[in-house]
């Protein structure tokens, strides 16, 4: 890697042990990871607030690594801040229209506290959305626009559930090499 510092931007689980961007994090040099959130959990304006906090402190060449409602936050973020972004691996997004699973906030939820509607236009910097056949929080051809709208590249996957612990994900190899496109 390049003097770039990696930005980590969980979703709406914050840390998860075992996460591949908790075991991407450990292996890289120059890497931030927004903390998280003690109050406001579901506000986006405290999410996007947080995320600015952490690239106020990176000097020179960022490159952010989102999962999940991590993506729709750097999505929000990109709409109302200016910085440079070198590029943008954006794992999983979740679709705010889709039905999502219990245990889940619901999609009405994270719209009353900011997060709809998602910004839908290019995001001003390279990226890179990943996909998946069987996420059952976004199908493909959501995942798809959204790719379409920001002008990301689009990788799928094929069946890797929300590409998290609880679908088989820790070790995501994929994840560094993708990262590393990004940084040439």
């Amino acid at each position: 890697m390049t003097q770039t510092t990696i930005l980590i931007v969980p979703g709406l689980r914050d840390h998860v042990p075992g996460h591949w961007q908790t075991l991407l994090a450990a292996g890289l040099q120059r890497v931030r990871t927004v903390p998280p959130l003690k109050h406001d959990a579901l506000s986006l304006d405290a999410r996007v607030e947080a995320i600015q906090r952490e690239v106020e402190q990176i000097d020179g060449p960022l490159i952010m690594v989102a999962h999940s409602a991590g993506v729709l936050m750097t999505v929000h973020w990109a709409a109302r801040h200016q910085r440079p972004v070198k590029g943008a691996l954006l794992a999983a997004p979740p679709d705010l229209g889709a039905q999502w699973p219990e245990g889940y906030p619901t999609p009405e939820s994270l719209r009353s506290h900011g997060w709809d509607p998602l910004p839908r236009k290019p995001l001003g910097f390279p990226s890179i959305v990943v996909a998946s056949t069987n996420d059952h929080l976004a199908s493909l051809q959501a995942v798809t626009h959204m790719a379409q709208d920001w002008g990301s590249e689009l990788v799928n996957l094929g069946a890797v559930g929300h590409l998290n612990p609880a679908s088989g994900f820790g070790e995501w190899p994929l994840a560094q090499t993708l990262v590393h496109a990004l940084d040439r």
